[in-house]
């Protein structure tokens, strides 16, 4: 039995199966879903748990080299919002693109994570190093 890392064993086998320039989608609830690509929902109720939560936790043991969003995530939240998730990806570089670029990029992901965050674009592409 697992007794620390990540407990939920389809999490688990998804991020084993990323290599090198895998990318991963970690998304808010409401994000559509893409019959193309394995979806593992782990939304609870409104903000359990937050994207910025399955970053934190897969952070020791996953080798990220940049992170695309949605540039409308600047305008659509405040400075503490931003500031959060920018402490959370220290040390990657974040890329913004308009949103319409970043959904064509959700096609080629390994999988998606769907969480219970209400942040408005809150999203992230996750490329594997």
């Amino acid at each position: 039995m697992l007794k620390t890392g990540i407990l939920n064993p389809a999490l688990n086998s998804l991020l084993s199966r990323i290599r090198h320039t895998n990318t991963l989608v970690i998304a808010d609830r409401g994000f559509p879903f893409w019959p193309q690509i394995e979806t593992i929902d782990i939304s609870l109720v409104d903000d359990i748990p937050r994207v910025l939560d399955v970053v934190r936790a897969i952070r020791s043991n996953f080798v990220a080299v940049r992170v695309f969003m949605a540039e409308e995530f600047l305008a659509a939240n405040g400075g503490d919002v931003r500031l959060e998730f920018e402490q959370a990806l220290s040390g990657i570089p974040l890329i913004f693109e308009p949103h319409v670029e970043f959904k064509k990029r959700v096609p080629q992901a390994i999988g998606l994570v769907r969480t219970g965050d209400t942040t408005q674009y809150a999203n992230l592409i996750v490329e594997s190093g």
